[in-house]
């Protein structure tokens, strides 16, 4: 490919055959795309659980859906920037999905244990949708456990000094 602006190798890395990023680079990539499909899964299951229900608000799913879809997709390619060693795609993963993210996935169920008044009571009114989503973030939430400190390793580090 020619040097053009548009190109997606860092400048470091255009001389010659692209360099592929290393193992670490790959697990988060990897870790964040797990991710991302747990979203996308547990996004369907509550869409799913909105319209069995008699007076579902379509126009609230269909809104809730595209706002979900757009950051998914925007988080997607600052996945692949950070394939290519970009090193603010890294920081902007790291803040975003790792601290933002992370929070949105956890608040739910903290707010859930710090209101019962046992344990036992959190099980109680369990339902095969509310088991299938807490699966989903679960995956969601290991995945991203996995994926941030990946960008992190040192070999990942010296990855985003050459680009």
């Amino acid at each position: 490919m020619t040097d053009t602006a548009l190109s997606l190798w860092p400048a470091s890395l255009r001389s010659g055959a692209p360099v592929q990023p290393p193992r670490a680079i790959r697990i988060a990539y990897l870790g964040m795309a797990v991710a991302l499909l747990a979203g996308v899964a547990e996004g369907i299951v509550r869409a799913a659980a909105v319209l069995e229900r008699q007076e579902a608000d379509l126009a609230g799913l269909a809104t809730g859906l595209a706002v979900r879809l757009g950051i998914y997709l925007v988080v997607l390619m600052v996945t692949v920037r950070m394939t290519h060693g970009a090193r603010w795609a890294r920081l902007v993963l790291t803040f975003g999905i790792g601290v933002i993210g992370l929070l949105s996935l956890v608040i739910e169920p903290l707010a859930a244990l710090l209101s019962a008044d046992e344990f036992g009571d959190l099980f109680a009114n369990i339902t095969v949708e509310s088991a299938t989503v807490g699966l989903f973030r679960a995956i969601h939430i290991a995945a991203v456990l996995v994926a941030i400190p990946a960008m992190y390793h040192p070999e990942a580090r010296r990855f985003f000094r050459r680009a």
